[in-house]
């Protein structure tokens, strides 16, 4: 476990993303669902990164990341900015999940979305900064593998999922995204 002190894990250009736990086993990049997705390029504060094998997405490699945090602990906002949305949603057909977005400072129509957690702790039009304000009780622990758990120690921890979508890019349902068929 690495204690983060909700340091930077990666930047966007000029928009920094911390760690959203203070405790964090790894961050598992992967490829996003949205065609929009930014990459997420790594810090050298990032805890124990790893780039995970493609999932026929269509997005580059590490356009979000898989936080995985230590369990039960307060789950923080990435970045600083202004929450858009939140609230529960229904992952891979059947399975009770929350979310949250944030619009960051300085980059109108992008959002910040953080998945896979408990107790959303924000409300629309709240200002949220990075690394300081709670959005989540906790983080979810998932009733399945996750793709990240193969890099993990056992039993493995939950993780919070972050990505970073322009939504000015256009985006087209891809065959990776593990939702067809609902």
């Amino acid at each position: 476990m690495v204690e983060t002190g909700f340091a930077p894990y990666a930047t966007i250009g000029d928009l920094v993303l911390r760690h959203p736990a203070a405790g964090v086993e790894r961050v598992g990049f992967h490829e996003a669902n949205h065609d929009g997705a930014q990459r997420q390029d790594p810090t050298d504060a990032v805890a124990r990164p790893q780039t995970m094998e493609t999932r026929r997405r269509g997005t580059e490699a590490r356009t979000a990341a898989d936080i995985v945090v230590v369990p039960d602990t307060e789950i923080r906002s990435p970045v600083t900015g202004t929450v858009i949305r939140g609230g529960g949603y229904t992952l891979y057909c059947d399975n009770t999940d929350e979310y949250v977005v944030v619009e960051p400072d300085g980059h109108p129509g992008w959002e910040v979305r953080i998945l896979h957690f408990e107790g959303l702790q924000v409300a629309t039009g709240q200002r949220v900064e990075a690394g300081v304000t709670p959005v989540a009780e906790r983080s979810r622990v998932l009733p399945f593998e996750s793709q990240v758990d193969d890099h993990t120690a056992e039993p493995s921890w939950p993780h919070i999922h972050v990505e970073v979508v322009d939504t000015s890019i256009p985006d087209e349902p891809n065959p990776g995204s593990g939702s067809s068929g609902c």
